[in-house]
């Protein structure tokens, strides 16, 4: 078994995403898992191993447990198409989840009454885009040997020539931005005192 964080309020949203387009969406009454078992299914394991003798020797199946009440709430945003996407479709969505004592009485009894004319105004988004650490080849303290592509495959000119190779690790930013979604604190504190 294994905790599942559903209530991060935080999505990972491409870098080449037009971030003026990020629109709210809805919100609804959900309940989301907190916990996942993932269990190796014995009998489709060996459909699989008569079928492709190959297969995989692990292959799990996700039972989710532990529900808890949320409010789902939907962003929408124009991105561009994703390369396996033969509609190529530019519109895409993402979910954040808030508990219900993250909002106030009078926004809950707006959502269970369908009242989302001003839900919008309750969150606040704030993106980010962090770096993250990757392996380039030092390009300064390697050397490579001369050759050519010869049927698809480099091949060195000289066959007792080897390559030596050399990696860093350099900062680079994040193919994806982080948005963050609060409930807006001054709406929510008036609200409150309401």
């Amino acid at each position: 078994m294994e905790p599942l964080f559903p209530f991060t309020h935080e999505a990972q949203i491409p870098a080449s995403a037009d971030m003026g387009t990020i629109r709210f969406a809805g919100i609804k009454f959900t309940r989301v898992p907190t916990e996942v078992t993932l269990t190796a299914d014995p009998h489709y394991r060996k459909e699989v191993s008569l079928a492709d003798p190959g297969g995989s020797e692990f292959c799990p199946q996700a039972e989710f447990g532990a529900f808890e009440p949320a409010y789902e709430v939907t962003y929408s945003y124009t991105g561009p198409p994703l390369a396996s996407d033969e509609h190529a479709n530019t519109q895409f969505t993402f979910n954040v989840y808030f508990r219900p004592a993250d909002l106030n009485d009078k926004q809950r009894k707006a959502i269970s009454e369908k009242k989302y004319d001003t839900a919008a105004e309750w969150f606040e988004l704030t993106k980010s885009r962090r770096s993250q650490r990757r392996m380039v080849i030092d390009e300064q303290a390697s050397t490579f040997c001369p050759g050519s592509y010869v049927d698809g495959s480099w091949t060195h000119e000289d066959p007792e020539c080897h390559d030596k190779v050399f990696f860093k690790v350099v900062a680079s930013p994040s193919p994806y931005v982080t948005v963050r979604v609060n409930v807006d604190q001054p709406t929510r504190a008036s609200a409150l005192e309401q």
